[in-house]
């Protein structure tokens, strides 16, 4: 009985002439082939219903997925924190090259990822920041000041005249080009007269400001009285970020 159904069943799909087959008509729907061949056919479009959801993402998937490529192929982070260092042979005189900058150059920052410090896409190179990335950044730097009093004396030089002498800070923000001179970007000053009862004297100087700079730029930090300057991390630092 099994075989003879089998055989009736695909003999359903042997006949050439569909013309009989109307599925208006209340005769083609009682016949058997005509049952067969609608459930092969429900059967089939769920088969394709279920491809395409499966290999076809939905509409918010794919705004979902836009963004994510997007991040992937936006610009890097362009960005720079270097903070003050208690290595020795932090200050150095500047070269003949940069002999008309004013100030003396710090030389030794701290540039790797301890503490508050970091690189990106940017290298450090004798205290200045070398630029790979041609656009506008934002540059800043603040240096901290301290002053201590004391009883020795220097010299033929009493502690008061070395008071009056140390009282001026000033702070320069240097690029350097192609062109054979450093060019001042930013200056920034205290004159502070201390007390006479004073032990000592804190002072910071922070500037900042934006500025075109071009790939291979450079940049640097100088100060006067580099004596006084704190080169603790949270109080004396120099960065950079790149904004357009």
């Amino acid at each position: 009985m099994q075989d003879k159904y089998s055989k009736s069943g695909i003999a359903c799909f042997l006949k050439d002439d569909d013309s009989s087959w109307d599925a208006s008509d209340d005769e083609s729907m009682i016949n058997p082939c005509w049952h067969l061949k609608w459930q092969l056919r429900q059967f089939v479009r769920k088969i394709i219903l279920r491809t395409y959801e499966e290999t076809i993402p939905s509409i918010p998937e794919k705004q979902q997925n836009i963004p994510h490529l997007e991040r992937e192929k936006g610009p890097q982070r362009v960005a720079a924190h270097i903070t003050g260092t208690n290595r020795k042979s932090t200050f150095s005189v500047l070269s003949s090259k940069n002999q008309k900058a004013l100030g003396q150059k710090i030389n030794s920052w701290e540039s790797s990822r301890k503490g508050h410090s970091f690189l990106n896409n940017l290298h450090l190179r004798n205290g200045e920041l070398v630029i790979h990335q041609t656009g506008f950044y934002y540059i800043y730097s603040q240096t901290y000041f301290r002053f201590q009093e004391t009883e020795e004396v220097l010299g033929t030089v009493s502690t008061e005249e070395n008071r009056k002498k140390n009282k001026q800070m000033v702070q320069y923000i240097y690029k350097c080009t192609s062109y054979p001179d450093p060019i001042l970007l930013m200056k920034s000053a205290r004159n502070s007269c201390w007390s006479k009862d004073s032990e000592y004297g804190l002072y910071s100087i922070y500037q900042g400001g934006i500025f075109e700079l071009k790939e291979n730029d450079r940049i640097f930090v100088s100060v006067t009285n580099e004596q006084l300057i704190d080169m603790d991390q949270e109080a004396s630092f120099f960065g950079a970020f790149l904004i357009g």
